[in-house]
């Protein structure tokens, strides 16, 4: 199965922005749902943002909802997560990820991750 490709990870100081990129491979879209997740290790993975098979709707973690923006280009090839104010607890692998609706996230084709580091 062809992985999601993540790029646009760095180091940033709190209060800076960073714009996640990633490239999906082809994916049926009037039943595939698109999203980020992020992970810190030893801890769960988190749900940051999920958008739905149309696009129409798009949904945030309440961590990062109001500081991140998540959108698609009309090719639906890339995936965008635009992250602002970031704070040192955003520090995580993110990852993005294509799956089925019904089950999402259960079910999800993850990425490899790109790393975002945020300094105090």
């Amino acid at each position: 199965q062809v992985q999601p490709v993540e790029s646009g990870g760095g180091s940033v100081q709190a209060g800076g922005s960073l714009r996640l990129s990633c490239a999906v491979p082809a994916y049926p879209a009037s039943t595939t749902c698109l999203g980020w997740s992020r992970q810190v290790p030893g801890q769960q993975r988190e749900g940051v943002a999920t958008i739905d098979s149309d696009g129409s709707t798009i949904s945030y973690s309440s961590s990062v909802k109001g500081r991140f923006t998540a959108s698609k280009d009309n090719a639906g090839k890339t995936l965008y997560l635009q992250m602002n104010s970031l704070q040192p607890e955003d520090t995580a692998m993110y990852y993005c990820g294509t799956g089925p609706c019904r089950s999402w996230p259960m079910g999800a084709n993850w990425g490899q991750g790109t790393q975002v580091t945020v300094s105090s």
